[in-house]
């Protein structure tokens, strides 16, 4: 049975796609049978795998709505093994038309109850904001994993988002768990970059991953290829960062 992971940040801009897009892809190429899930109404996850999601026929909207079947809505990507729950701006409707349906917070929950049986991970990129659809995402979810950028406002954002998770634990899902916290976009020319590190680390300790992600130009211009970074520049820095992060990954299971 398959490890559900959402990624998620109420902050914007810290890698939460970035991650899910490569990370799945490198937990596949190690020879997991991997699902993404794209939750965000924006769709970059969609998009950053190569997929135009303006031609979409269904989408995760559709499922939630209950308008189409998880097999109809899954579309395979470059990637063997990994496959895709696709997402486009029609997802930003969905808040709107389940605010009076009841276990409206459980939607995802039941929607992926089948396809873990089937994946050994299933990871789910949530908006940046504590939304309906983010906590879908929560309560499907059996941990989070947390992107954080190498800045100052990163640790105010992270100490909202453990308020989140705490009460989504009490009140939603008693066995979400923190998987772990990844460092983005790390500067190692600036002290800030590594002040931030150390302050993260003193309050999470055993939640940090050992791999931290740089900031690298190869990484940040795979998504307009529509290409994970393994699949664009296997070589880059990017690229070996999100390979280490996924043998950390497969070897907490």
């Amino acid at each position: 049975m398959s490890r559900i992971i959402a990624i998620a940040n109420q902050k914007g801009g810290v890698g939460k796609t970035t991650t899910n897009v490569n990370l799945t892809t490198c937990l596949a190429q190690a020879g997991n049978k991997v699902l993404a899930v794209d939750m965000d109404p924006q769709g970059n996850t969609t998009s950053g795998f190569g997929i135009d999601k303006n031609k979409l026929s269904r989408t995760v909207y559709d499922l939630i709505l209950g308008e189409g079947y998880i097999e109809q809505v899954m579309i395979p990507t470059q990637v063997e093994g990994l496959r895709l729950l696709p997402a486009n701006i029609n997802l930003s409707g969905a808040e709107l038309e389940l605010i009076d349906i009841p276990g409206r917070e459980y939607k995802m929950k039941n929607i992926l109850k089948h396809a873990k049986y089937l994946y050994d991970y299933i990871f789910i990129d949530c908006p940046p904001s504590l939304s309906l659809l983010t906590l879908n995402a929560l309560c499907a979810a059996d941990s989070v994993l947390v992107p954080i950028q190498c800045e100052y406002f990163a640790l105010e954002g992270l100490s909202q988002l453990m308020h989140t998770i705490e009460l989504v634990q009490r009140k939603l899902n008693p066995r979400l768990v923190i998987e772990g916290v990844v460092f983005t976009m790390f500067d190692s020319r600036t002290n800030l970059s590594a002040q931030v590190v150390e302050e993260v680390k003193s309050h999470l300790g055993r939640h940090v991953y050992k791999s931290i992600i740089p900031r690298n130009i190869r990484l940040s211009e795979a998504p307009s290829h529509g290409l994970p970074i393994t699949l664009y520049d296997e070589k880059s820095k990017g690229a070996e960062s999100y390979k280490k992060l996924a043998r950390e990954i497969m070897e907490s299971r």
